[in-house]
């Protein structure tokens, strides 16, 4: 049997750097700005200069070009620039690009980052304004006239018909919630430190679109995060610990759209996320119970139940009872419900934090770390695990 190139990715690269701006509601400066100091703190944290850059991953919405923040951060030549589309689904792709340009030689340091003022600048949430002519307008066309204009709005479909599926009702997605902002309220990072919520607190929540209230949503940020890839030979010689890039793998399902997939023959799972499940599982030889924190991206929580399903750890309609049970830590920093919306960047660095063992919610001995990026859309994850 041949080996594809993914099983020949594992352990060649690791992150060696992370680095953010503050997370607040209104930056005051430029999305620039934001970029070369989340890219410059990142270089600091792994004991590197820009002038050791040659290679810069982002997403295909970031608008700062990689060549204006190398510009901007002092670095010289580039070797290698990439990005990847669909939206949040991007962040763990990012450093597949960035592992795969190192392992073949075509980059040596390679930082992949995100920034922008979503919350005083364009904000996601308001959904679609204005569409060029394009397949992807086309593919909008058949929702949009039906008044499912927003993000919250496309994943209410999917979320309702879960819920009717599994006979639950909504406090199956508040406890995604809770147990995200328990985590944040003691993170000094998270815009919500302080402020833990419960299950009642959830239930009052006004609804956004039903069955998705208030605090199924994630927040809008303004901010930065970067990380920086390298081979592990290297990574050994550097300030901190590597977190090694065990596997990982994009996904994209039959019939996929961008969160309006409204016409597979089931709406209660997320097949791209399946697909990025099975490379995943497959490539690194490892298994769900084998993992000691997930990071998960949720934009909204009833997508956080549905990954627990597509990636083994409980059966269909049981990850709410998995969740309430805390039978694996999620989301640590307090997820993009309680923490932040980077777009799934900051829950990289939370799995690099915990295979260093520097997380402030800690969990001992972490060594191998589920990270998944944006739900609803073409996907990507990773495995993070320890040196050795």
């Amino acid at each position: 049997m041949s080996v594809s190139r993914a099983d020949r990715l594992g352990g060649q690269a690791a992150i060696v750097g992370i680095g953010a701006t503050e997370f607040s509601k209104d930056s005051g400066r430029s999305e620039l700005t934001l970029a070369v100091e989340a890219v410059r703190a990142a270089l600091d944290d792994a004991g590197l200069t820009p002038a050791d850059v040659d290679g810069l991953v982002t997403f295909t919405m970031d608008t700062s070009p990689e060549i204006t923040v190398a510009q901007a951060s002092g670095m010289g030549e580039l070797s290698f620039f990439s990005r990847i589309h669909y939206g949040g689904g991007a962040a763990c792709a990012t450093v597949q690009q960035a592992a795969l340009a190192v392992a073949s030689g075509v980059a040596e340091v390679v930082v992949c980052y995100r920034a922008f003022n979503e919350r005083s600048g364009r904000r996601f949430g308001a959904g679609v304004q204005h569409r060029e002519p394009s397949a992807e307008g086309a593919a909008l066309g058949w929702s949009l006239p039906f008044g499912l204009l927003t993000p919250a709005s496309w994943v209410a479909m999917s979320a309702q018909r879960y819920l009717h599926t599994h006979g639950l009702t909504s406090e199956a997605f508040g406890r995604v919630a809770v147990v995200d902002r328990k985590y944040a309220a003691t993170n000094p990072a998270a815009y919500f430190h302080g402020k833990p919520i419960t299950l009642q607190d959830h239930a009052e929540s006004r609804w956004i679109a039903e069955p998705l209230r208030l605090l199924d949503c994630c927040q809008e940020t303004d901010g930065g995060q970067a990380v920086v890839v390298t081979s592990m030979q290297r990574a050994r010689d550097l300030r901190r610990s590597p977190a090694v890039i065990t596997a990982a793998a994009q996904g994209a399902g039959r019939g996929q759209e961008q969160m309006t997939s409204f016409y597979r023959d089931d709406l209660t799972g997320l097949p791209e996320m399946g697909v990025v499940a099975r490379q995943l599982w497959r490539t690194s030889g490892l298994g769900p119970g084998e993992m000691d924190v997930g990071i998960l991206y949720d934009h909204f929580t009833p997508f956080v139940l549905m990954q627990l399903e597509e990636f083994g750890f409980c059966k269909p309609g049981e990850a709410a009872d998995f969740v309430a049970q805390e039978a694996l830590p999620l989301n640590t920093h307090g997820g993009q419900l309680g923490e932040a919306y980077l777009h799934g960047m900051n829950g990289i660095a939370e799995g690099v934090r915990q295979i260093r063992g520097s997380a402030v919610n800690q969990i001992p001995g972490a060594s191998r770390v589920l990270v998944t990026a944006g739900t609803g859309v073409p996907t990507s994850g990773l495995i993070l695990g320890s040196d050795g």
